[in-house]
């Protein structure tokens, strides 16, 4: 091997492989020091080193110059050989994971070569890929030369080859979908400020544009729907909804929770919460199917956003305000501020930074922890309580579908379910005065349990299921429409069958009249 040829590998291997030059030197350089290691002992002192500009070989051992023609051509040929192999084998496995390490979070394009178990093996450029069954949407099924889009996910070395994984849940695929469907986001004209997603059922994206004469939610929609429906399609069919960006929080969680028409935003900053009012038609829109809406908002704006009603809030206020009061150190003038800056649970005042209580109300470094402590026993005694009700009302309901579907009375199967209890519980509550352990039903306070932040998670799973119900009428109500429209055309078709039968036997009806009079006629002459 002469020093030309060595230039000529190198520059071949950077080329094919995309190994940097200098490891390519390096690798060569190892592989000769260890078959000259090999051939004149293992305790030998080798070195041996490439001019990167002509290519030849300096080589000494024990500090005794060796013929770089010798080093190069007759000895250890092999086992350099297979050791420039492996070098150039890391090399490349170094190179492939730095690449794709870079691609973290951006999409990649490849063909699927193996489906399997719900595992697909893509074939990227020059490497393949795992799509696990985890990190597909759900409900999509792919197959075998299909293409696939999806974003690079993990990327970490596995012996020698690098392991690449990839994901089509991650946020990030939406957000590239976007980059390559809407040239105004490319180009940076409008810009993605935040976005949250549910795989395969609801995406919201807020956007802004840097030029008032561009529509930012116009150009992403793009005409009659083309921009978005090519995303819409790649992602299986997933809702996407577009909302305009604005730095003001009680302009973006209504753009939020569109399509549902919000009154009210009220922030709690301590909290990191914000309460949005809404008209009682308005709940189910706003909350979403089984919480949808309200939980992709509160990601998209990262407040924590809860629905009320203005009697919801009032009711929980009032609660608030008489349960706080009824903590010994807590005035009525303290309740009122905490309610202010939305406390609305004994859960919450149990989350209190000590030196922000003590700055609102006044009070010793021993009252707050009094009434934190306080706080947490009620706290953890209306989410018992809470637990206990959903549960019987659960089983109520479950032997209530039972009851429907055998036709026998509800009061069958009454012994399993004690209804008293389940009353109890709904009526316990944690604002007990003296501070015990025990929760006494019917109490002054009995409805201090929903101050606990189990019971607004309560109030919120009983407005999902009416949201469900609603959605579950509607589609009821629709499957009585189109019965009732089939059932009018089945009718006006029947009439016009009828009409059609009788004009066709009114000539026959005509002709025996006929008969009947020309007989009657006969009968009279042969009489007289």
């Amino acid at each position: 091997m002469n020093p030309t040829e060595i230039l000529r590998i190198v520059d071949a291997i950077h080329r094919d492989k995309n190994i940097d030059q200098e490891i390519v030197f390096e690798g060569i350089e190892s592989a000769l020091v260890s078959a000259l290691k090999k051939y004149y002992g293992e305790d030998s002192e080798v070195v041996v080193q490439i001019n990167r500009e002509d290519g030849s070989v300096n080589a000494t051992c024990n500090e005794e110059v060796l013929d770089s023609e010798e080093v190069v051509g007759r000895i250890g040929a092999q086992t350099a050989k297979q050791v420039m192999i492996q070098k150039i084998r890391e090399a490349e496995r170094d190179a492939l994971h730095q690449e794709y390490s870079e691609l973290q979070g951006y999409m990649v394009s490849g063909v699927i070569q193996r489906y399997e178990g719900g595992t697909a093996t893509v074939a990227l450029s020059n490497c393949e890929a795992i799509l696990p069954r985890s990190e597909q949407i759900p409900g999509e099924t792919h197959h075998v030369n299909e293409r696939v889009r999806a974003t690079v996910y993990e990327v970490r070395k596995a012996g020698s080859r690098v392991k690449v994984i990839l994901s089509r849940r991650a946020p990030q695929l939406v957000q590239r979908l976007f980059e390559q469907e809407i040239p105004e986001i490319a180009e940076g004209v409008i810009e993605i400020k935040a976005m949250s997603r549910e795989p395969g059922y609801r995406s919201k994206v807020a956007v802004v544009s840097s030029d008032n004469r561009i529509d930012c939610v116009g150009a992403c929609v793009g005409v009659r729907g083309n921009r978005i429906k090519n995303i819409v399609d790649e992602l299986a069919g997933e809702r996407i909804d577009i909302v305009r960006w604005d730095e003001n929080l009680e302009v973006l969680i209504p753009n939020a929770l569109q399509p549902a028409e919000v009154e009210q935003v009220v922030l709690c900053k301590m909290l990191g919460r914000a309460i949005v009012l809404v008209r009682e038609d308005q709940l189910s829109l706003a909350i979403g199917r089984r919480g949808q809406n309200v939980r992709l908002a509160s990601k998209l704006s990262g407040w924590d956003i809860e629905i009320m009603t203005q009697e919801e809030l009032a009711e929980s206020i009032d609660r608030a305000v008489d349960g706080f009061s009824s903590v010994d150190g807590v005035e009525v003038e303290l309740a009122e501020r905490l309610v202010e800056e939305g406390f609305l649970s004994y859960d919450d005042l149990s989350i209190i930074e000590p030196d922000a209580l003590m700055e609102m109300g006044a009070i010793s470094e021993e009252q707050v922890n009094s009434i934190v402590e306080v706080a947490e026993t009620r706290a953890g005694q209306a989410e018992a309580a809470a637990q206990e009700a959903r549960r019987a009302k659960k089983e109520q309901e479950r032997l209530a579908e039972i009851a429907d579907k055998t036709s026998q009375p509800l009061e069958s199967t009454s012994d399993s379910v004690d209804t008293e209890n389940v009353v109890d519980a709904e009526t316990e509550t944690p604002a007990d005065h003296d501070g015990s352990s025990e929760i006494e039903p019917n109490s002054e306070t009995g409805d201090d349990d929903h101050l606990s932040a189990d019971g607004t998670e309560s109030k919120k799973a009983e407005k999902e299921e009416e949201a469900e119900k609603e959605e579950e009428a509607e589609k009821e109500e629709e499957a009585e429409k189109e019965e009732e429209a089939e059932k009018e055309e089945e009718a006006v078709a029947d009439a016009e069958s009828k009409e059609t039968s009788q004009s066709a036997q009114s000539p026959a009806v005509a002709e025996g009249g006929d008969a009947m009079t020309d007989n009657t006629t006969t009968e009279e002459a042969k009489s007289s």
